[in-house]
């Protein structure tokens, strides 16, 4: 067992050691950076999980009271089956209770069709004698109902541990969950080495508008050998030291730290005080490494659910905001505006497509109630500063091979907490932003599809090529509007689960960007058959990327991008474009079948002026299984990533 002073004092130099002897002597188990293998259900007794009761809950699919009925005692809006609401007049044992089966359910859950969202009304849950700890598992969202994050107080902990089978425990797969708007006050002193705020989770688990009094830890540091491979927080604020140990990647944006314990291969801030100074690669004398970029350029932070003063349920849409950095709710309520309840059509997962595009229509924002949608029809967003709104990582998946959602050539769109999974029959594209236009249309000919001041956005928004079932899509994620911004957004072609093969579950590109003008913070696509992302647009920025390339290609033959250029780059940008900035960003190979196959770069780009990289890296993964690697790191500069130097970060801090 790893004690808590021990784990401050890793350096990065430590947790490559660790993470390279692991692998060898482990072979077959499952790694983020090794097969990623579905992990065994944990050896847990699970208890049934109760009927949730929600409050005022009606017939499924009806239309909630208007926003504008303001009453002493508005009726609550029914928020599914899957939905937990608590008040803080309920007992600290009766609350423990609730929340602890569903945790039963959940922490072992990895491609089940469960949904959850736990929230909280506003007040305070637990106490200094009897606290509130309880764990979050799979497909499972724990949110305060409050305005600001101050307003619901949780004394105890809400943690994520490894996941633990055959003696050996990691959080490599902790994925799809979240946990947003309430402050903590760690209390688990009698949790003997877990006394902290543990949340060791890895992509698709984001921390928003969080804020802890006291110690958080990335890592679980009590059970070994604790890997991780995250992650992204964001608007969240830590009184006590952050333990990063052995996340291999992690990205923070608009946020307050009071300490941050190391690097290992990637960790990125941006807009965050109390950050560490840049130090990339890393190097004794400033630890790292550390990517840091004093100012946010463009950011959206995600809508949310709340209680209004009135007990009235309301969405609040925050404004887009440029050159920022600390929390939005410092100083007060975040900037935005505030959308009732009955401007929503509150929808539930037995509701058709044909329903859901009804309401649509009729110019009705839409809240995805927990559970999977299964779509005959693609969704249809065409009006301006629509909020699309998941609770639960509610799931989208096509059943016919169409588009699962499209959004029209207009501003201000707002799509978040929502999952798009792959269906059996290909589709080609799961989600489309814009309407794709002919090369050279001019700026002017586009005046009111998109906005500057009123970007679309897009926060904690998944893609899934298999994994839960066979799923085939040739693009994730295609963004043809101008001014989007890209928060949280991981495309993962499975490596592990249901339906998973080169020949299954098949799927060219992660992301495609036509639209000029798009940001993306906090950017991981991994394991596409092809050039993972494609960027064509003008003035286009990514602020943090981490990739995984295939594992799987059967023969370089049958991943190559043009005759004599072996493999696909993780990041291309199209040759003809002037300017786009990335920053922070890496692209790792573990090719898994027995031959040797290699990437001619990891990025690609045109050499011009305008294009500038900024902090690259490449690793080569697991040298008791791994074959072939990343020649170069950008446009053949930047050494090799190859069994001769596995696990080790080739970099480049500037291109050109």
């Amino acid at each position: 067992m790893r004690t808590l002073s021990q784990t401050l004092a890793l350096t990065a130099a430590t947790v490559n050691r660790e993470r390279m002897t692991h692998r060898r002597d482990r072979r077959g188990w499952p790694s983020r950076g090794l097969h990623r293998l579905a992990l065994a259900a944990l050896a847990i007794t699970t208890a049934a999980v109760p009927t949730i009761a929600v409050t005022g809950a009606g017939a499924a699919g009806a239309a909630p009271a208007p926003s504008s009925a303001v009453a002493a005692a508005p009726a609550a809006p029914d928020l599914g089956a899957g939905t937990l609401v608590l008040d803080p007049s309920m007992s600290t044992a009766e609350i423990q209770a609730k929340v602890d089966a569903i945790a039963a359910s959940q922490v072992s859950n990895e491609m089940g069709p469960e949904r959850y969202a736990i929230l909280f009304k506003p007040g305070t849950y637990g106490s200094a004698a009897d606290p509130l700890n309880f764990q979050v598992g799979y497909y499972t969202e724990v949110a305060g109902l409050g305005k600001n994050p101050g307003d619901v107080v949780i004394n105890g902990s809400v943690y994520v541990h490894n996941q633990c089978t055959n003696g050996s425990c990691i959080a490599l797969n902790n994925f799809w969950r979240s946990m947003s708007n309430l402050t903590i006050n760690v209390n688990n002193s009698s949790a003997g080495c877990y006394a902290n705020e543990f949340w060791a989770v890895s992509q698709a688990a984001p921390l928003r508008r969080v804020h802890v009094n006291g110690t958080t830890t990335l890592m679980d540091y009590c059970t070994g050998p604790s890997f991780a491979s995250g992650g992204f927080i964001a608007d969240s604020k830590f009184e006590g030291t952050v333990i990063n140990g052995s996340q291999q990647q992690f990205f923070v944006r608009n946020s307050t730290l009071n300490g941050w314990s190391n690097g290992v291969w990637n960790q990125v801030f941006s807009g965050v005080e109390g950050a560490p100074a840049e130090c990339f690669p890393a190097a004794a004398a400033c630890g790292g490494p550390y990517t840091t970029v004093a100012k946010t350029s463009v950011s959206r932070e995600k809508p949310y659910l709340y209680v209004d003063d009135q007990g009235a349920y309301r969405v609040f849409v925050p404004s887009a905001a440029t050159d920022t950095s600390g929390v939005s709710w410092e100083s007060g309520s975040t900037p935005g505006r505030s959308i009732g309840i009955g401007d929503f059509y509150v929808a539930r997962p037995s509701d058709s497509a044909l329903a859901i595009n009804r309401e649509l229509a009729r110019g009705r924002n839409l809240l995805l109630t927990p559970g999977v949608y299964h779509l005959d029809q693609t969704l249809k967003v065409k009006r301006a500063d629509t909020v699309v709104l998941g609770l639960g990582l509610a799931s989208l998946t096509t059943t016919n091979g169409q588009v699962a959602m499209s959004v029209a050539d207009v501003p201000g769109v707002d799509i978040a907490g929502i999952t798009f999974d792959a269906g059996p029959v290909s589709s080609p594209v799961l989600l489309q932003i814009g309407t794709k236009r002919a090369a050279g249309t001019p700026a002017a000919s586009r005046a009111g599809w998109s906005s500057a001041a009123d970007p679309t956005a897009l926060q904690d928004v998944f893609f899934r090529i298999g994994g839960p079932y066979v799923g085939k899509a040739k693009v994730s994620l295609e963004v043809n509007s101008d001014h989007v911004v890209l928060d949280d957004i991981w495309a993962w072609r499975a490596d592990h689960g249901n339906g998973v093969g080169w020949t299954s579950n098949t799927a060219d590109t992660g992301l495609i960007v036509n639209g000029d003008h798009v940001t993306a913070t906090g950017l991981f696509v991994e394991h596409y058959q092809k050039t993972e992302v494609i960027w064509n647009g003008e003035h286009g920025s990514v602020t943090f990327f981490q990739n995984e390339l295939p594992y799987d290609p059967p023969s370089q033959a049958a991943w190559q991008s043009r005759p004599g250029h072996d493999g696909y780059p993780a990041l291309l940008v199209g040759a003809g474009v002037k300017s786009f900035s990335g920053t922070g960003m890496g692209s790792y190979s573990f090719f898994n079948q027995g031959i040797d196959i290699f990437a001619e770069n990891a990025f690609e780009v045109p050499t011009t002026p305008g294009v500038r990289l900024h902090n690259l890296l490449t690793i080569f993964l697991d040298p008791s299984n791994g074959k072939g690697g990343i020649r170069h790191v950008v446009n053949g500069v930047g050494g090799s990533s190859t069994i001769a130097n596995p696990d080790v970060p080739v970099t480049v801090v500037d291109y050109p």
